[in-house]
């Protein structure tokens, strides 16, 4: 019998999201036009922020913010090691070595604690990221610039993987003062490629009008966009910095909007694919099952289901992902930390010093997670999961 084929996150689009970009296709309009315009509205009424502003990605996203907020080398921007490349290299960019802060033990998270002890005169920005759709801890982060008398540090929250999430009981998009989400085509919702920048104090950092900054940067400086230039006579305008070309287009907001659209009925799908797994996962006492959500209104976008396997170490874990893949059943690893890339060993880092992060990744592996796999699919796979591992085991 030959085996199923189950991809790992495949987009979920209908007809309706076709039917979306065939209209803005149609319309003679397909950059960035009144489709982003509402886009951004509703992203903020469902983020529940004053402010959202959509891009190309999830990385111009955090670099928009690190430029129009004038960081530069010089200044420390403190992150963690576990997460992608994009959190870290958008530092680099503006020519700053982040600073990296170790996991907590037994945790995907950057160690709270361990910012206290790494923050200098020179620090500017924390990143910390939110992992697998869970939020991370923001009000211990900010107990912890309290506590170091430096709550003029910003905080500046890669939360790619948690849109949708809730942080006892609000949506995750206006706990720090930015938090950047991904549309990328493997995430929960897609603009096929995208990203967008949530916020409220539109005076942040005394600026007079921080959103209309934050677009012109977006622009290459410019100060009108394609659609108000197209206006009759509307021709001329100023450019006043030296900005990117990050826009989203009329052609990505229509598709975000439809996904938006049915958004819930997604996560509400994601969120019994995870029942489903740790049903089955929980009765192995090798097992070390994610965190879905708490009695304080926290919860997992279910983004990602990172099991962990105790007693596993990395020959097991990737000897588990082939086996696995023979059946035709598509796993991954979040992530390989940072240092272990040839770009930040090249910059001085060593997996050696973040024992924490490590120990996360060897026996680390995620399960598909998307809105069209079937419940009676993601038992197959994690019992075929079972039995693979204990015969490793064994």
């Amino acid at each position: 019998m030959e085996n199923k084929v189950i991809p790992f996150s495949p987009p979920d689009i209908t007809q309706a999201e076709i039917d979306a970009v065939v209209e803005v296709l149609k319309s003679g309009w397909i950059t960035s036009g009144p489709k982003l315009a509402k886009f951004e509205e509703e992203l903020a009424k469902y983020c529940c922020t004053n402010k959202a502003l959509a891009l190309n990605s999830a990385s111009a996203s955090m670099e928009l913010v690190l430029r129009v907020l004038d960081l530069k080398e010089g200044d420390e921007i403190i992150s963690t090691p576990y997460t992608y490349t994009a959190t870290s290299s958008v530092a680099v960019h503006r020519g700053i070595k982040p600073k990296f802060v170790d996991t907590s033990k037994d945790s995907f998270f950057i160690d709270y604690e361990g910012i206290y002890d790494a923050i200098t005169d020179k620090t500017k920005v924390i990143m910390p990221v939110d992992f697998a759709g869970v939020p991370c801890d923001y009000d211990k982060l900010k107990e912890v610039l309290k506590a170091k008398g430096r709550e003029d540090i910003i905080i500046l929250c890669d939360s790619a993987h948690s849109f949708g999430a809730k942080y006892k009981g609000t949506k995750v998009g206006g706990q720090c003062d930015f938090h950047t989400f991904s549309f990328h085509a493997v995430k929960n919702l897609t603009t096929a490629e995208g990203g967008a920048i949530t916020y409220n104090d539109n005076n942040f950092g005394g600026h007079e009008d921080l959103f209309k900054a934050l677009k012109v940067t977006s622009l290459h400086g410019q100060t009108k966009d394609a659609f108000s230039k197209m206006k009759a006579g509307a021709w001329k305008y100023d450019v006043v910095t030296d900005g990117f070309k990050c826009n989203m287009t009329d052609m990505s907001a229509a598709l975000g909007l439809i996904q938006l659209s049915r958004y819930e009925d997604m996560l509400k799908h994601r969120a019994a694919i995870f029942d489903t797994y740790t049903k089955v996962l929980k009765e192995n006492s090798w097992a070390i099952i994610p965190f879905t959500k708490d009695n304080m209104g926290t919860e997992s976008s279910y983004h990602l289901y990172p099991l962990r396997i105790k007693g596993f170490n990395e020959t097991m874990r990737n000897e588990l992902i082939q086996k696995l893949a023979d059946k035709g059943i598509s796993t991954n690893v979040h992530f390989i930390p940072l240092p272990m890339f040839t770009l930040y060993k090249n910059l001085g880092y060593d997996i050696k010093d973040y024992p924490n992060a490590y120990n996360q990744y060897v026996n680390e592996i995620s399960l598909p997670v998307y809105s069209t796999l079937a419940l009676k699919d993601a038992n197959y796979i994690a019992e075929e999961l079972v039995k693979i591992v204990n015969q490793i085991f064994n």
